[in-house]
């Protein structure tokens, strides 16, 4: 497949956007594909290639070790409120739904130490990791988080030039960025239409990247319909959260998607969102200066904590495991 080039799984299309070679990609051919491809859903499959084949098969190891440990071990690093550590089954609900979704997630971020400038600030969301004692773990994990920055920021100069900015326009926002993981893993939800593994929700921040191995991620398009996201060997699914949704003046569209593990045995899926340096402040007008901005300004982190407090119980320290 070329560089840009984009083609449909079935039915509604979820695009492909090639960047097997992130060095030498065309900027201005991948952003017109970029524009196509959101035309209808803020959804899309980027193809990575074979190069990261050792540094995926690490972090999946690594999950697979640390949500079949004991789960007195997971606890001894439960979540705290800068969103690191575990999170037991049913301390998620997204807006509107019926039920608690039903999974377990190990989160980290950017490791900040108690000098790092945002931490001395009291930004939210920034801090130390909590890291299980299993052998290889957090070199995994971190190895992992490398290869998706990069696939991160080639995206960043894609949207830019598809918003007609300079390529290098969200550089200076992701200084400190707050890239941020989950290793997820979903239990069958049976039939029960009420149940999900994440209930029908849009993403909190700008970019989300999201390597799967079992079905079960739904994407709704328009007309209401519900399209299947399958996993795709050497891709990441990607796609376009509330925050990029705000700062792009609503050209670029956050997407309603769910979990579903109709699936007999576990769903392990690994999500990363790559967001803006905590302090940095979203404003429509500095990306597309001229028009009438749709949204005020916000400050990244203030309004990722803002959600994430609707969303995990942690934060109500009564429901803390």
């Amino acid at each position: 497949m070329k560089t840009g080039t984009i083609t449909g799984v079935r039915g509604p299309a979820i695009a492909h956007l090639d960047l097997t070679r992130l060095d030498s990609v065309n900027l201005q051919n991948a952003a017109s594909e970029l524009l196509k491809a959101t035309a209808q859903c803020g959804f899309l499959y980027v193809r990575i290639g074979e190069s990261y084949a050792s540094t995926i098969d690490a972090i999946r190891l690594a999950q697979r070790a640390f949500f079949r440990s004991k789960i007195s071990e997971k606890k001894q690093i439960s979540i705290d409120s800068n969103n690191r550590g575990y999170l037991a089954h049913g301390m998620a609900q997204m807006h509107g739904a019926v039920r608690k979704d039903q999974k377990e997630v190990f989160f980290w971020g950017r490791d900040a130490g108690v000098n790092d400038p945002d931490v001395v600030a009291g930004l939210p969301l920034c801090g130390p990791n909590q890291w299980p004692d299993i052998e290889d773990f957090r070199q995994a994990v971190n190895d992992y988080s490398k290869m998706v920055e990069l696939v991160g920021n080639k995206l960043l100069q894609i949207v830019a030039v598809a918003l007609g900015a300079r390529e290098d326009f969200f550089e200076p926002f992701y200084q400190r960025s707050m890239l941020r993981g989950q290793l997820l893993c979903y239990p069958p939800t049976g039939d029960d239409p009420d149940q999900f593994g994440v209930a029908p929700h849009s993403d909190f921040g700008c970019l989300t990247l999201l390597l799967q191995e079992t079905a079960g991620l739904e994407v709704l398009f328009p007309h209401d319909e519900w399209v299947a996201a399958p996993p795709i060997e050497n891709t990441l699914v990607v796609n376009i959260g509330d925050l990029l949704e705000r700062w792009s003046n609503n050209r670029l569209p956050s997407t309603k998607h769910r979990v579903r593990n109709l699936n007999s045995s576990e769903r392990y899926s690994i999500a990363m969102f790559y967001d803006p340096s905590a302090g940095a402040v979203v404003d429509p007008l500095e990306l597309l200066p001229g028009e009438v901005a749709g949204y005020a300004p916000v400050a990244a982190a203030e309004y990722i904590l803002g959600r994430n407090q609707g969303a995990f119980s942690h934060y109500n320290d009564s429901d803390s495991p």
